[in-house]
């Protein structure tokens, strides 16, 4: 009987201070009943591009010599000065320079022309994507007989541990 007891004051001298240390409590398993996924909707924005032709203008260009408007310029200098006498024969050559120069430059570029080309354009917008992801678990138990629910951010399983800590009530006076 002494052995029994000695046996039994040593086994709460030393498991003694492991309760009192978790705040009187201890560890155990509860039954998970219900576990329900919670989600939450999140815009994920992405890019979405394409390609799109486009005419593009483009100027070809014969020659941009200054050759046709110089000449055109001379020409029409001397013959602009047959006509008139005096000044207004100064007059008249230097309409006919102007005139001339025109005229030989319109000649010179008669080969310019637009062309149109098509060049391919990259075009890219923000769209919105919309995502169910899961914020967490909202899970239902039972532990000795009483159910209890609460929200986790994992699924427990079919067991989930639980800290029971066990405590005086207080006491009622009626």
């Amino acid at each position: 009987m002494r052995t029994t007891a000695i046996a039994a004051a040593v086994t709460l001298c030393v498991g003694a201070p492991s309760v009192f240390a978790n705040g009187g409590g201890f560890e155990d398993y509860a039954r998970v009943r219900e576990v329900t996924p919670e989600y939450q909707s999140v815009n994920v924005p992405r890019q979405e591009c394409y390609s799109e032709v486009v005419p593009q203008q483009r100027y070809s260009r014969g020659g941009d010599s200054i050759a046709g408007p110089l000449i055109g310029g001379v020409a029409g200098g001397l013959l602009g000065s047959r006509f008139g006498q005096g000044n207004g024969r100064v007059a008249s050559a230097a309409v006919g320079a102007v005139v001339g120069t025109i005229a030989g430059d319109r000649i010179a570029n008669r080969d310019n022309r637009v062309e149109y080309v098509d060049r391919e354009v990259r075009r890219c917008r923000t769209v919105d994507n919309w995502e169910s992801r899961i914020t967490g678990y909202r899970v239902t138990y039972e532990y000795q007989g009483r159910a209890y629910s609460t929200m986790l951010p994992y699924d427990p399983g079919p067991r989930l541990p639980v800290h029971v800590n066990v405590e005086p009530a207080p006491v009622r006076t009626y």
